[in-house]
């Protein structure tokens, strides 16, 4: 009996401890705050009624999702559809895109043509190389007769013109045959017969060629600094003023200053220009010129090309093969023209003899001759070589390139002053 009521008494205590434990534990937990009471948004008072007071400050409102409804909400009144305007005559195509407003165009102004500057006449241009002349000339006609010393002072005037000394006793020989056959006895006639003697000597074809259905090309060889750049410029001028199309091509891709030079002359005379990179291939760029001539038909090309020294086989293999560049159709070499300066004399003569064996030079140019007392040049190159002068400098401004003539040149050479 007593074990039964301590079992009975033992299981109570373990009730108790138990039931202890459990509100203990919940009483540790913490509390969630209470969820205040989610109320109905107020109806909409009646209009002129005002809202109560609660005494809370009032939310935002929210904006309705979708029209409100409900039996103060606004109802939605559609306006009467716009008047249709009866229907006119269709708006022009123009009425819908404007077209752009085309203008007649201004009348050109035309300035007053410049007449064009007289060629320099080659007795006023020559005087230093006649007066190299003209003390012995004096000398021979003051005389009474023809004697001896009289051929003595011919010879010496000639060789100090830069005639030289074989060309000298040539043209000599030739005067002594004609004294004798026309028996000359006066000192007078024989200056004349003397100024004769040259002019049917240096006369020849002086005409510079074109051909026609082909690009013509003209090129210009020489040694540096004689002038070929500027002689090109000049020609371009009177050319183009001549109606032709003309292209300048700067085939001297060894100095680049040579290369802007001409372009600055073919943008002043109204010329093309083809140039290519510094010491880039100088038949390349005579190649591109005559096909961007072709292309645009211009009838001639003006071709610059290198001018080192002259006694370098390589330039004169170079200059081969750019004529033969140039020849590829649609080109054709119409004209190569020697540019010497008349002041180097006696070196003119060689260069020109180099130069012919090399491209075939149809011709020479002469610049500077009005700054040189050795006219004479101009005699030993046609005699020596057989190449006519088609060209010469008398000054340095852009129409003082002039044409040779024959007659006139020996005039201001030989001529009585």
């Amino acid at each position: 009996m007593e074990i039964l009521l301590i079992v009975v008494i033992a299981v109570a205590l373990i009730v108790l401890a138990g039931t202890g434990l459990v509100i203990g534990r919940r009483r540790r937990l913490p509390t969630p705050p209470p969820v205040p009471p989610v109320s109905a948004p107020p109806e909409s008072a009646p209009a002129g009624v005002a809202a109560p007071d609660t005494g809370a400050p009032e939310a935002p409102p929210i904006p309705p999702a979708g029209p409100p409804v409900g039996p103060g909400a606004p109802v939605a009144v559609e306006a009467p559809p716009a008047p249709v305007p009866p229907p006119g005559p269709a708006a022009p195509a123009a009425a819908v895109e404007a077209a752009p407003e085309v203008r007649p165009e201004a009348p050109v102004e035309m300035l007053p043509e410049v007449e064009p500057v007289a060629p320099p006449r080659f007795r006023d241009r020559l005087g230093r190389a006649r007066s190299t002349l003209s003390g012995y000339l004096s000398s021979v006609r003051s005389r009474h007769g023809i004697d001896e010393s009289t051929w003595e002072e011919l010879e010496e005037g000639l060789i100090l013109a830069d005639v030289g000394t074989a060309v000298t006793t040539g043209i000599l020989d030739d005067l002594r045959a004609r004294v004798k056959r026309d028996s000359v006895v006066d000192p007078d006639q024989l200056v004349e017969a003397l100024k004769e003697e040259l002019v049917t000597l240096l006369q020849g074809d002086t005409e510079l060629h074109t051909a026609t259905g082909v690009t013509n090309v003209w090129l210009f060889v020489g040694v540096n600094g004689v002038g070929k750049t500027t002689t090109i410029g000049k020609l371009g001028r009177r050319q183009v003023r001549a109606g032709h199309k003309v292209v300048m091509a700067a085939g001297d891709t060894f100095r680049a200053a040579a290369a802007d030079q001409l372009e600055a002359w073919a943008e002043r005379v109204g010329a093309s220009i083809i140039r290519g990179n510094e010491g880039g291939d100088p038949g390349a760029v005579v190649f591109d010129a005559v096909q961007h001539a072709a292309a645009r038909d211009a009838d001639l090309v003006l071709a610059d090309t290198a001018g080192r020294l002259h006694t370098k086989t390589n330039l004169m293999e170079e200059l081969k093969k750019v004529r033969r560049v140039a020849e590829r159709p649609p080109g054709q070499v119409t004209e190569v023209l020697l540019v010497i300066d008349a002041t180097t004399g006696q070196n003119g003569l060689i260069q020109a003899q180099q130069f012919a064996a090399a491209v075939g030079v149809t011709g020479v140019v002469l610049t500077k001759l009005d700054g040189t007392a050795k006219g004479g040049i101009v005699v030993a190159i046609r005699r020596e070589l057989d190449l006519p002068i088609k060209l010469v400098g008398l000054g340095e401004g852009p129409d003082d390139l002039v044409d040779f003539d024959a007659e006139e040149f020996v005039e201001a050479l030989v001529g009585a002053d």
